[in-house]
This record gives C-alpha cells, structure tokens and sequence, in this order.
C-alpha cells in the first residue's frame, strides 16, 4: 500500500499515512470529471435572466390605426415584436438549471481529481492547519511556512479562525469537508488537507 508524508510547518516529515488501493490505485476517469465540472456550474447558475414579451410590455393597448383603408399594413398593437420598444420573441425566462449527477458519479469524479492532484504532486496532507487568531496575517503566515500560492485548504468544521482568515487571499479558499467539491480541487494549484480532513475524506470515498 502506498504512502503519503504527513509534513509539518517546517517542512519535515512528521508521518506517514497510506493510501487506500480503493481509492488511489484506480486510473483517473477525464470524462467523469468534466462531467462534475458542468454539473457543479450548472448548479450554481442563477437563472434569473428574464426578457419581457408583448404581454408584459407597458403600453400598446391601442390600435395605432384603422384596419383598412389607410395603405399601411395592419397593425394591432405598437408593441408588436417587430416594432422599437415592442416585445421580445424567445427571449430567456428565469428557469432552473440545476440537476442531479448520481452520488457514485460525483465520488467517483473527486476520486480522480484527487488521484491526479496526488500524481503531480499537488496533493499535500499536514499535521494541523490552525492558526491562533482569525486574522489575514496569520493565514499568510501559514501559507508562507507550507510554500503555497495558489490552494485549497480542506478541514474540519470547527476550525472556524482558518475560514475567516484566508477569506481575504486571492487564489486561497478554505472549505469544510463537507463542503469539499472537484470545482474547487480542479481550480486551485494545490490541495491541503490537514490529517484528519484527509482522513475522513479516504473514509468517505473508500
């Protein structure tokens, strides 16, 4: 069974934690990737753009002219589509966009961002990500002892004063495990876990 370094803030190996076969030994699926990447975006669009057809344009309610008679063609309201000011035709309408990627699917596509984080070396397990205070400072502290830049710090929930100190670092996001998802491993260069993120995140995708 494989095996990845637990390192410290200064660098060195504290320990040693193995790599399931369950979860690392399989190829990384592309298609199921991409496939999650869309899913997660769909997820996350408003869908709010809306257009207003001739129903819902102000004004309009008069005839500008008589039937016949006048050599002009036949009109019946000013805010025809084919008039200035007139409705839109098929514009877009709030909707939803959002859909459901089976659970198996959704895991089994982290799974292979996560496999292919660990093979160019972007996948980084520390002793503790804690920082004393939930200041910026001591966020750019820590990344600066761990030699990040741009990274995706994953944790436990109760490590509250990480989430509100890196909040303020571009190109650096701190999630709940639970909160963990493949947009956000795919979107940062490295992804940090601290062990017993790491460890409940094997757990769950084993």
């Amino acid at each position: 069974m494989a095996k990845l370094d637990i390192i410290d803030r200064s660098g060195k190996t504290a320990a040693q934690v193995d790599l399931p076969e369950s979860v690392f030994s399989q190829a990384p699926n592309d298609h199921l990737i991409y496939e999650a990447v869309i899913n997660y975006r769909a997820n996350q669009r408003q869908g709010n753009a809306a257009t207003k057809t001739r129903a819902f344009v102000s004004g309009g309610g008069k005839k500008p002219w008589r039937q016949k008679g006048t050599g002009r063609a036949r009109v019946g309201s000013t805010r025809s589509p084919l008039w200035r000011k007139g409705g839109t035709v098929f514009g877009p309408h709030p909707r939803d966009y959002s859909y459901e990627l089976p659970k198996k699917a959704r895991r089994s596509a982290l799974r292979s961002a996560l496999i292919k984080k660990h093979a160019d070396q972007e996948l980084i397990v520390t002793s503790e990500l804690e920082v004393k205070e939930p200041k910026t400072r001591e966020a750019v502290a820590l990344l600066k002892a761990y030699k990040l830049d741009s990274a995706l710090l994953v944790d436990l929930a109760d490590n509250a004063n990480l989430f509100r100190a890196v909040r303020n670092i571009p190109r650096v996001k701190a999630v709940d495990v639970a909160g963990l998802n493949i947009y956000d491993v795919l979107a940062h260069k490295s992804v940090v876990f601290s062990r017993r993120a790491f460890e409940a995140v094997l757990e769950k995708l084993s």
